[in-house]
Protein backbone atom coordinates (compact mmCIF):
# COMPACT_ATOMS: atom_id res chain seq x y z
CA UNK A 1 0.00 0.00 0.00
CA UNK A 2 1.13 3.22 -0.61
CA UNK A 3 1.56 6.14 2.15
CA UNK A 4 1.27 9.38 0.98
CA UNK A 5 4.43 11.54 2.33
CA UNK A 6 4.19 14.52 5.07
CA UNK A 7 6.59 16.26 2.59
CA UNK A 8 4.53 15.83 -0.46
CA UNK A 9 1.44 16.24 1.51
CA UNK A 10 2.61 19.82 3.17
CA UNK A 11 4.03 20.79 -0.14
CA UNK A 12 0.08 20.32 -1.53
CA UNK A 13 -1.24 22.58 1.46
CA UNK A 14 1.12 25.19 1.24
CA UNK A 15 -0.04 25.46 -2.62
CA UNK A 16 -3.56 25.58 -1.99
CA UNK A 17 -3.07 28.24 0.26
CA UNK A 18 -0.44 30.26 -1.62
CA UNK A 19 -2.57 29.81 -4.82
CA UNK A 20 -6.01 30.56 -2.90
CA UNK A 21 -4.83 33.94 -1.58
CA UNK A 22 -2.84 34.81 -4.72
CA UNK A 23 -6.43 34.26 -6.02
CA UNK A 24 -8.45 36.27 -3.71
CA UNK A 25 -5.57 39.34 -4.16
CA UNK A 26 -6.64 39.06 -8.29
CA UNK A 27 -9.91 39.68 -8.05
CA UNK A 28 -9.80 42.25 -4.81
CA UNK A 29 -6.52 43.90 -6.98
CA UNK A 30 -9.33 44.03 -10.43
CA UNK A 31 -10.49 47.73 -11.11
CA UNK A 32 -14.45 48.24 -10.07
CA UNK A 33 -14.94 51.55 -11.88
CA UNK A 34 -15.18 52.60 -14.93
CA UNK A 35 -12.82 55.96 -13.13
CA UNK A 36 -9.90 53.53 -12.18
CA UNK A 37 -10.12 51.42 -15.99
CA UNK A 38 -9.77 55.05 -17.18
CA UNK A 39 -7.02 55.63 -15.02
CA UNK A 40 -5.02 52.26 -16.12
CA UNK A 41 -5.71 53.55 -20.24
CA UNK A 42 -3.93 56.69 -19.37
CA UNK A 43 -1.04 55.20 -17.58
CA UNK A 44 -0.82 52.41 -20.71
CA UNK A 45 -1.00 55.64 -23.50
CA UNK A 46 1.67 57.89 -21.22
CA UNK A 47 3.92 54.54 -21.51
CA UNK A 48 3.41 54.21 -24.96
CA UNK A 49 3.57 57.79 -25.69
CA UNK A 50 7.17 57.62 -23.88
CA UNK A 51 8.32 54.82 -26.01
CA UNK A 52 7.44 56.52 -29.19
CA UNK A 53 9.08 59.50 -28.47
CA UNK A 54 12.50 57.49 -27.84
CA UNK A 55 11.74 55.86 -31.03
CA UNK A 56 11.18 59.06 -32.54
CA UNK A 57 14.16 60.39 -31.02
CA UNK A 58 16.08 57.79 -32.35
CA UNK A 59 14.92 58.09 -35.64
CA UNK A 60 15.59 61.80 -36.14
CA UNK A 61 19.03 61.30 -34.77
CA UNK A 62 19.50 58.87 -37.71
CA UNK A 63 18.51 61.50 -40.02
CA UNK A 64 20.98 63.08 -42.50
CA UNK A 65 21.20 66.90 -42.24
CA UNK A 66 19.54 67.22 -45.60
CA UNK A 67 15.95 65.80 -44.67
CA UNK A 68 16.54 68.24 -41.31
CA UNK A 69 17.02 71.38 -43.37
CA UNK A 70 17.01 73.10 -46.52
CA UNK A 71 19.66 75.74 -47.64
CA UNK A 72 19.79 76.47 -43.98
CA UNK A 73 16.51 76.51 -43.16
CA UNK A 74 14.55 74.33 -40.52
CA UNK A 75 11.18 72.75 -42.45
CA UNK A 76 8.21 73.89 -40.71
CA UNK A 77 4.40 72.06 -41.46
CA UNK A 78 1.65 74.22 -42.47
CA UNK A 79 -1.57 73.43 -42.04
CA UNK A 80 -3.63 76.60 -42.82
CA UNK A 81 -5.30 75.40 -46.30
CA UNK A 82 -5.21 71.81 -45.37
CA UNK A 83 -8.42 69.28 -45.84
CA UNK A 84 -9.40 67.50 -42.10
CA UNK A 85 -7.85 63.99 -43.41
CA UNK A 86 -4.29 65.33 -44.25
CA UNK A 87 -1.25 67.43 -43.40
CA UNK A 88 1.06 68.93 -46.04
CA UNK A 89 4.08 69.42 -44.71
CA UNK A 90 6.05 72.25 -46.63
CA UNK A 91 9.45 73.69 -46.85
CA UNK A 92 9.50 77.14 -45.96
CA UNK A 93 12.05 78.48 -47.79
CA UNK A 94 11.72 77.03 -51.39
CA UNK A 95 7.31 76.74 -50.40
CA UNK A 96 8.25 73.01 -52.49
CA UNK A 97 5.67 70.30 -51.02
CA UNK A 98 7.99 67.39 -49.12
CA UNK A 99 5.05 64.85 -48.27
CA UNK A 100 1.68 64.43 -47.57
CA UNK A 101 0.75 62.41 -44.76
CA UNK A 102 -2.71 60.92 -43.98
CA UNK A 103 -3.96 61.35 -40.49
CA UNK A 104 -6.72 60.45 -38.53
CA UNK A 105 -10.16 62.93 -38.91
CA UNK A 106 -10.97 64.70 -36.20
CA UNK A 107 -13.85 64.01 -33.78
CA UNK A 108 -17.17 65.70 -34.97
CA UNK A 109 -17.60 66.81 -31.74
CA UNK A 110 -16.14 66.83 -28.01
CA UNK A 111 -19.59 64.66 -27.03
CA UNK A 112 -18.99 62.01 -29.32
CA UNK A 113 -15.09 61.85 -28.28
CA UNK A 114 -15.97 61.72 -24.95
CA UNK A 115 -19.05 59.05 -25.50
CA UNK A 116 -16.20 57.08 -27.28
CA UNK A 117 -14.04 57.41 -24.62
CA UNK A 118 -16.44 56.36 -22.23
CA UNK A 119 -17.50 53.36 -24.06
CA UNK A 120 -13.61 52.50 -24.36
CA UNK A 121 -13.00 52.44 -20.71
CA UNK A 122 -16.31 50.56 -20.08
CA UNK A 123 -14.84 48.13 -22.59
CA UNK A 124 -11.40 47.44 -21.18
CA UNK A 125 -12.87 47.70 -17.21
CA UNK A 126 -14.73 44.14 -18.23
CA UNK A 127 -11.66 43.26 -19.92
CA UNK A 128 -9.54 43.36 -16.75
CA UNK A 129 -12.52 42.54 -14.64
CA UNK A 130 -12.83 39.04 -16.58
CA UNK A 131 -8.83 38.43 -16.07
CA UNK A 132 -9.11 36.79 -12.32
CA UNK A 133 -12.17 34.62 -13.45
CA UNK A 134 -10.05 34.02 -16.70
CA UNK A 135 -7.28 33.07 -15.19
CA UNK A 136 -9.61 30.52 -12.45
CA UNK A 137 -11.00 28.92 -15.03
CA UNK A 138 -8.25 28.35 -17.14
CA UNK A 139 -6.94 26.47 -14.49
CA UNK A 140 -9.65 24.54 -13.12
CA UNK A 141 -10.93 23.28 -16.37
CA UNK A 142 -7.64 22.01 -17.62
CA UNK A 143 -6.50 20.06 -14.67
CA UNK A 144 -10.17 18.76 -14.40
CA UNK A 145 -9.73 17.42 -18.22
CA UNK A 146 -6.04 15.86 -17.41
CA UNK A 147 -8.11 13.87 -15.06
CA UNK A 148 -11.11 13.30 -17.52
CA UNK A 149 -7.96 12.52 -20.50
CA UNK A 150 -6.43 9.88 -17.99
CA UNK A 151 -9.89 8.56 -17.79
CA UNK A 152 -10.61 8.17 -21.73
CA UNK A 153 -7.35 6.49 -21.86
CA UNK A 154 -8.14 3.79 -19.13
CA UNK A 155 -11.04 2.98 -20.98
CA UNK A 156 -9.15 2.15 -24.17
CA UNK A 157 -7.03 0.19 -22.65
CA UNK A 158 -9.76 -1.97 -20.77
CA UNK A 159 -11.82 -2.02 -24.47
CA UNK A 160 -8.28 -3.06 -26.02
CA UNK A 161 -8.11 -6.00 -23.61
CA UNK A 162 -4.06 -4.41 -23.05
CA UNK A 163 -1.89 -6.51 -21.86
CA UNK A 164 0.95 -4.22 -20.77
CA UNK A 165 -0.87 -1.87 -18.99
CA UNK A 166 -2.66 -3.29 -15.78
CA UNK A 167 -0.09 -2.83 -13.22
CA UNK A 168 -0.66 1.09 -14.09
CA UNK A 169 -4.27 0.62 -13.59
CA UNK A 170 -4.23 2.01 -10.19
CA UNK A 171 -1.83 4.91 -11.32
CA UNK A 172 -4.96 5.54 -13.57
CA UNK A 173 -7.65 5.85 -10.95
CA UNK A 174 -5.63 7.75 -8.61
CA UNK A 175 -5.25 9.99 -11.21
CA UNK A 176 -9.05 10.22 -11.88
CA UNK A 177 -10.04 10.31 -8.29
CA UNK A 178 -10.01 14.22 -9.27
CA UNK A 179 -12.54 13.88 -11.63
CA UNK A 180 -15.12 14.19 -9.01
CA UNK A 181 -13.77 17.20 -7.23
CA UNK A 182 -12.61 19.35 -10.18
CA UNK A 183 -15.86 18.64 -11.52
CA UNK A 184 -18.05 19.77 -8.70
CA UNK A 185 -15.71 22.78 -8.39
CA UNK A 186 -15.50 23.48 -12.50
CA UNK A 187 -19.68 23.15 -12.48
CA UNK A 188 -20.17 25.80 -9.68
CA UNK A 189 -17.63 27.82 -12.17
CA UNK A 190 -19.91 27.66 -14.76
CA UNK A 191 -23.19 28.27 -12.84
CA UNK A 192 -21.75 31.35 -11.51
CA UNK A 193 -20.52 32.52 -14.74
CA UNK A 194 -24.29 31.99 -16.26
CA UNK A 195 -26.48 33.24 -13.69
CA UNK A 196 -24.13 36.85 -13.70
CA UNK A 197 -24.14 36.14 -9.98
CA UNK A 198 -20.96 38.80 -9.30
CA UNK A 199 -21.25 41.27 -11.92
CA UNK A 200 -17.45 41.48 -12.64
CA UNK A 201 -17.94 38.32 -14.74
CA UNK A 202 -18.63 39.00 -17.96
CA UNK A 203 -16.45 36.21 -19.61
CA UNK A 204 -19.45 34.29 -21.57
CA UNK A 205 -20.45 37.62 -24.30
CA UNK A 206 -23.10 35.56 -25.74
CA UNK A 207 -24.57 35.57 -21.88
CA UNK A 208 -24.85 39.50 -21.82
CA UNK A 209 -27.90 41.15 -21.49
CA UNK A 210 -30.57 41.82 -24.07
CA UNK A 211 -28.04 40.29 -26.38
CA UNK A 212 -30.54 38.29 -28.40
CA UNK A 213 -33.43 40.80 -28.31
CA UNK A 214 -34.27 43.40 -31.20
CA UNK A 215 -34.20 46.61 -30.54
CA UNK A 216 -31.69 46.51 -27.58
CA UNK A 217 -28.63 48.32 -27.79
CA UNK A 218 -26.35 45.07 -26.96
CA UNK A 219 -28.56 42.95 -29.94
CA UNK A 220 -25.90 40.46 -32.00
CA UNK A 221 -28.18 39.07 -34.89
CA UNK A 222 -25.56 35.78 -34.86
CA UNK A 223 -25.67 35.02 -31.54
CA UNK A 224 -29.29 35.73 -31.98
CA UNK A 225 -29.74 33.27 -34.58
CA UNK A 226 -27.92 30.39 -32.13
CA UNK A 227 -29.66 31.42 -28.89
CA UNK A 228 -31.52 27.58 -29.67
CA UNK A 229 -28.30 26.47 -28.50
CA UNK A 230 -26.25 29.16 -27.05
CA UNK A 231 -28.83 29.39 -23.96
CA UNK A 232 -27.72 29.06 -20.38
CA UNK A 233 -30.52 26.78 -19.34
CA UNK A 234 -29.69 24.07 -22.05
CA UNK A 235 -26.10 25.12 -21.89
CA UNK A 236 -26.03 24.25 -18.20
CA UNK A 237 -28.19 20.68 -18.40
CA UNK A 238 -25.59 19.87 -21.19
CA UNK A 239 -22.74 20.35 -18.23
CA UNK A 240 -24.56 18.70 -16.15
CA UNK A 241 -25.12 15.48 -18.35
CA UNK A 242 -21.44 15.34 -18.88
CA UNK A 243 -19.70 15.74 -16.10
CA UNK A 244 -22.55 13.34 -14.56
CA UNK A 245 -21.93 10.84 -16.53
CA UNK A 246 -18.02 11.13 -16.63
CA UNK A 247 -18.16 10.50 -12.95
CA UNK A 248 -20.54 7.72 -12.82
CA UNK A 249 -18.65 6.06 -15.09
CA UNK A 250 -15.26 6.78 -13.60
CA UNK A 251 -16.84 5.54 -9.74
CA UNK A 252 -18.38 2.04 -11.04
CA UNK A 253 -15.45 1.26 -13.22
CA UNK A 254 -12.90 1.10 -10.12
CA UNK A 255 -15.75 -0.49 -7.87
CA UNK A 256 -16.01 -2.93 -10.46
CA UNK A 257 -11.90 -3.30 -10.35
CA UNK A 258 -11.76 -3.29 -6.98
CA UNK A 259 -14.23 -6.20 -6.45
CA UNK A 260 -12.68 -8.21 -9.43
CA UNK A 261 -9.55 -8.94 -6.81
CA UNK A 262 -11.76 -10.71 -4.40
CA UNK A 263 -13.93 -12.55 -7.50
CA UNK A 264 -13.72 -16.24 -7.86
CA UNK A 265 -13.99 -15.78 -12.14
CA UNK A 266 -13.61 -12.61 -13.99
CA UNK A 267 -17.36 -11.19 -13.85
CA UNK A 268 -16.22 -7.90 -13.14
CA UNK A 269 -13.92 -7.78 -15.40
CA UNK A 270 -16.36 -8.20 -18.09
CA UNK A 271 -18.59 -5.82 -16.56
CA UNK A 272 -16.34 -2.84 -17.26
CA UNK A 273 -15.30 -4.07 -20.81
CA UNK A 274 -19.09 -3.44 -21.59
CA UNK A 275 -19.24 -0.51 -19.62
CA UNK A 276 -15.80 1.09 -21.12
CA UNK A 277 -16.80 0.42 -24.43
CA UNK A 278 -20.22 2.19 -23.90
CA UNK A 279 -18.47 5.17 -22.13
CA UNK A 280 -16.17 5.76 -24.83
CA UNK A 281 -19.14 5.99 -27.53
CA UNK A 282 -20.72 8.59 -24.93
CA UNK A 283 -17.27 10.47 -24.62
CA UNK A 284 -16.51 10.77 -28.16
CA UNK A 285 -20.23 13.02 -28.26
CA UNK A 286 -19.92 14.89 -25.07
CA UNK A 287 -15.75 15.70 -25.32
CA UNK A 288 -16.35 17.16 -28.88
CA UNK A 289 -20.02 19.10 -27.85
CA UNK A 290 -18.04 20.37 -24.43
CA UNK A 291 -14.78 22.10 -26.16
CA UNK A 292 -17.58 23.68 -28.55
CA UNK A 293 -19.95 24.90 -24.98
CA UNK A 294 -16.58 25.64 -22.66
CA UNK A 295 -14.19 26.88 -25.18
CA UNK A 296 -14.89 27.33 -28.82
CA UNK A 297 -18.29 29.37 -27.44
CA UNK A 298 -16.16 32.39 -25.84
CA UNK A 299 -15.79 33.42 -29.66
CA UNK A 300 -19.55 32.52 -30.47
CA UNK A 301 -19.01 34.51 -34.05
CA UNK A 302 -16.19 31.84 -34.77
CA UNK A 303 -16.57 27.82 -35.29
CA UNK A 304 -13.76 25.11 -36.18
CA UNK A 305 -14.91 21.86 -37.14
CA UNK A 306 -11.75 20.59 -36.31
CA UNK A 307 -11.88 22.30 -32.66
CA UNK A 308 -13.47 19.55 -30.41
CA UNK A 309 -10.17 16.64 -31.93
CA UNK A 310 -8.34 19.59 -31.09
CA UNK A 311 -8.65 20.41 -27.85
CA UNK A 312 -9.16 16.25 -27.53
CA UNK A 313 -5.20 15.86 -28.70
CA UNK A 314 -4.19 19.17 -25.61
CA UNK A 315 -5.80 17.64 -23.19
CA UNK A 316 -5.23 13.81 -23.51
CA UNK A 317 -1.46 14.30 -24.18
CA UNK A 318 -1.46 15.77 -20.58
CA UNK A 319 -3.37 13.13 -19.29
CA UNK A 320 -0.65 10.55 -20.34
CA UNK A 321 2.34 13.03 -19.48
CA UNK A 322 0.88 13.04 -16.01
CA UNK A 323 0.75 8.97 -16.18
CA UNK A 324 4.28 8.89 -16.84
CA UNK A 325 5.09 11.43 -14.42
CA UNK A 326 3.03 10.17 -11.37
CA UNK A 327 4.18 6.51 -12.71
CA UNK A 328 8.05 8.14 -12.50
CA UNK A 329 7.59 9.48 -8.34
CA UNK A 330 6.24 6.03 -7.09
CA UNK A 331 8.88 4.23 -8.90
CA UNK A 332 11.53 6.55 -7.63
CA UNK A 333 10.01 5.77 -3.95
CA UNK A 334 10.04 2.29 -3.95
CA UNK A 335 6.59 1.56 -5.36
CA UNK A 336 5.37 -0.30 -8.22
CA UNK A 337 8.23 -2.66 -8.47
CA UNK A 338 6.16 -4.53 -11.58
CA UNK A 339 6.63 -1.43 -13.80
CA UNK A 340 10.10 -1.74 -15.88
CA UNK A 341 11.45 0.62 -18.67
CA UNK A 342 9.31 -0.98 -21.36
CA UNK A 343 6.14 0.58 -19.68
CA UNK A 344 7.83 3.82 -18.99
CA UNK A 345 9.09 3.83 -23.00
CA UNK A 346 5.43 2.97 -24.17
CA UNK A 347 3.89 5.72 -22.61
CA UNK A 348 6.83 7.99 -23.75
CA UNK A 349 5.75 6.82 -27.02
CA UNK A 350 2.22 8.05 -26.18
CA UNK A 351 3.80 10.83 -25.12
CA UNK A 352 5.47 12.05 -28.70
CA UNK A 353 2.68 10.38 -30.79
CA UNK A 354 -0.07 12.70 -29.41
CA UNK A 355 2.36 15.39 -29.56
CA UNK A 356 2.47 14.85 -33.03
CA UNK A 357 -1.06 14.75 -33.39
CA UNK A 358 -1.86 17.20 -31.57
CA UNK A 359 0.50 19.48 -34.36
CA UNK A 360 -1.13 18.04 -37.29
CA UNK A 361 -4.55 18.96 -35.83
CA UNK A 362 -3.40 22.90 -34.86
CA UNK A 363 -1.52 22.81 -38.33
CA UNK A 364 -4.42 21.27 -40.34
CA UNK A 365 -7.11 24.20 -38.43
CA UNK A 366 -4.36 27.20 -38.77
CA UNK A 367 -3.10 26.58 -42.20
CA UNK A 368 -6.79 26.15 -43.80
CA UNK A 369 -8.26 29.11 -42.13
CA UNK A 370 -5.34 31.51 -43.00
CA UNK A 371 -4.71 30.38 -46.28
CA UNK A 372 -8.44 30.93 -47.42
CA UNK A 373 -8.13 33.87 -45.52
CA UNK A 374 -11.90 34.43 -45.12
CA UNK A 375 -12.48 37.86 -42.60
CA UNK A 376 -14.75 36.34 -39.85
CA UNK A 377 -12.28 32.82 -39.71
CA UNK A 378 -9.18 34.74 -39.94
CA UNK A 379 -9.95 36.94 -37.29
CA UNK A 380 -9.31 34.64 -34.69
CA UNK A 381 -5.99 33.70 -35.60
CA UNK A 382 -4.96 37.50 -36.16
CA UNK A 383 -6.04 38.57 -32.78
CA UNK A 384 -3.76 35.82 -31.15
CA UNK A 385 -0.60 36.38 -33.59
CA UNK A 386 -0.77 39.96 -33.18
CA UNK A 387 -1.77 40.35 -29.34
CA UNK A 388 -0.49 37.30 -28.01
CA UNK A 389 2.68 36.73 -30.35
CA UNK A 390 4.90 35.03 -27.05
CA UNK A 391 2.05 32.13 -26.20
CA UNK A 392 0.89 31.62 -29.49
CA UNK A 393 3.98 30.58 -31.36
CA UNK A 394 5.64 29.47 -27.90
CA UNK A 395 2.23 26.72 -27.27
CA UNK A 396 3.70 25.38 -30.98
CA UNK A 397 7.82 25.09 -29.85
CA UNK A 398 6.71 23.90 -26.63
CA UNK A 399 4.17 21.23 -27.47
CA UNK A 400 5.79 20.01 -30.85
CA UNK A 401 9.47 21.21 -31.52
CA UNK A 402 10.65 20.52 -27.88
CA UNK A 403 8.79 16.42 -27.78
CA UNK A 404 10.13 15.87 -31.65
CA UNK A 405 13.65 16.95 -30.17
CA UNK A 406 13.94 15.38 -26.91
CA UNK A 407 10.98 12.08 -27.31
CA UNK A 408 12.11 10.85 -31.20
CA UNK A 409 15.10 9.31 -29.48
CA UNK A 410 14.21 5.69 -28.07
CA UNK A 411 16.86 5.48 -25.65
CA UNK A 412 15.75 8.62 -24.39
CA UNK A 413 12.29 7.19 -23.64
CA UNK A 414 13.42 5.22 -20.69
CA UNK A 415 15.25 8.11 -19.12
CA UNK A 416 13.68 9.18 -15.95
CA UNK A 417 15.08 12.75 -15.89
CA UNK A 418 14.58 12.91 -19.12
CA UNK A 419 10.62 12.18 -19.35
CA UNK A 420 10.14 14.54 -16.26
CA UNK A 421 11.82 17.26 -18.12
CA UNK A 422 9.95 16.48 -21.07
CA UNK A 423 6.69 16.36 -19.41
CA UNK A 424 7.09 19.87 -17.09
CA UNK A 425 7.61 21.59 -20.88
CA UNK A 426 4.88 19.85 -22.31
CA UNK A 427 2.19 19.98 -19.49
CA UNK A 428 2.96 23.92 -19.35
CA UNK A 429 3.04 24.29 -23.29
CA UNK A 430 -0.79 22.26 -23.01
CA UNK A 431 -1.59 25.38 -20.33
CA UNK A 432 -0.26 28.19 -22.62
CA UNK A 433 -2.35 26.06 -25.05
CA UNK A 434 -5.37 26.63 -23.82
CA UNK A 435 -4.43 30.41 -22.15
CA UNK A 436 -4.41 30.89 -25.80
CA UNK A 437 -7.95 29.56 -26.37
CA UNK A 438 -9.55 31.54 -23.35
CA UNK A 439 -7.83 34.73 -22.67
CA UNK A 440 -8.05 36.50 -26.18
CA UNK A 441 -11.79 36.34 -26.71
CA UNK A 442 -12.27 37.17 -22.49
CA UNK A 443 -9.53 39.65 -21.95
CA UNK A 444 -8.35 40.77 -25.15
CA UNK A 445 -5.58 43.00 -25.36
CA UNK A 446 -5.25 43.42 -21.68
CA UNK A 447 -3.47 40.20 -20.94
CA UNK A 448 -0.35 39.55 -18.66
CA UNK A 449 1.08 36.79 -16.66
CA UNK A 450 0.43 38.06 -13.40
CA UNK A 451 -0.83 37.10 -10.03
CA UNK A 452 -3.88 35.78 -10.81
CA UNK A 453 -2.90 33.86 -13.56
CA UNK A 454 0.46 31.86 -11.27
CA UNK A 455 -2.40 31.83 -8.36
CA UNK A 456 -4.70 29.77 -9.78
CA UNK A 457 -2.53 27.40 -11.50
CA UNK A 458 -0.47 26.62 -7.66
CA UNK A 459 -3.72 26.29 -6.02
CA UNK A 460 -5.32 23.19 -8.28
CA UNK A 461 -2.05 21.95 -8.58
CA UNK A 462 -2.09 21.48 -4.96
CA UNK A 463 -5.25 19.70 -4.62
CA UNK A 464 -4.85 18.07 -8.04
CA UNK A 465 -2.04 16.36 -5.96
CA UNK A 466 -3.49 16.31 -2.54
CA UNK A 467 -6.43 14.45 -3.76
CA UNK A 468 -4.61 11.88 -6.15
CA UNK A 469 -1.98 11.12 -4.07
CA UNK A 470 -4.82 10.66 -0.88
CA UNK A 471 -6.73 8.30 -3.36
CA UNK A 472 -3.54 6.31 -4.01
CA UNK A 473 -3.38 5.37 0.04
CA UNK A 474 -6.61 3.37 -0.25
CA UNK A 475 -6.01 0.56 -2.54
CA UNK A 476 -3.03 -1.67 -3.41
CA UNK A 477 -1.00 -0.13 -6.63
CA UNK A 478 -1.04 -3.48 -8.18
CA UNK A 479 -4.52 -5.13 -9.29
CA UNK A 480 -4.54 -8.55 -8.05
CA UNK A 481 -6.87 -10.45 -10.45
CA UNK A 482 -6.54 -8.87 -13.59
CA UNK A 483 -7.00 -11.32 -16.38
CA UNK A 484 -3.98 -9.62 -18.05
CA UNK A 485 -2.14 -9.22 -15.08
CA UNK A 486 0.62 -11.49 -15.71
CA UNK A 487 1.42 -10.73 -18.53
CA UNK A 488 1.68 -6.88 -17.71
CA UNK A 489 3.84 -7.85 -15.34
CA UNK A 490 6.61 -9.71 -17.36
CA UNK A 491 6.17 -7.36 -20.29
CA UNK A 492 9.10 -6.75 -22.19
CA UNK A 493 11.01 -5.82 -25.74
Amino acid sequence: MYTFSKKLKTTALILMALGLVGIVYGFLAAPKTVEEAEKIIASSHHEEHNEEAVKEDSRTLELPAEAVATNGAVANIDTTSVAKDTLVATDTTNTAEVAVVNVEPAHESEADAATEKKEHAEHVLHQLQNKPWAALYIACIFFMLISLGVLAFYAIQQVAQAGWSPVLFRVMQGITAYLPVGSVIFFLLLVVTGTHLFESNHLFSWMAKGITEKGNPNYDEMIAGKSGYLNFAFWISRAAIFLLGWNLYRYISRKNCLSQDEASDNAFYKKNFKLSAGFLVFFIVSESIMAWDWLMSFDPHWFSTLFGWYVFASFFVSAITTISMVTLYLKSKGYLENVNSSHIHDLSKFMFGFSVFWTYLWFSQFMLIWYANIPEEITYFKMRIDFYTVPFWGAVVMNFVFPILVLINTDFKRVAPIIVGAGVVILCGHYIDFFNMVMPATVGDQWFIGVSEIASVLFFLGLFIYVVFTALTKAPLTPKRNPFIEESKHFHY
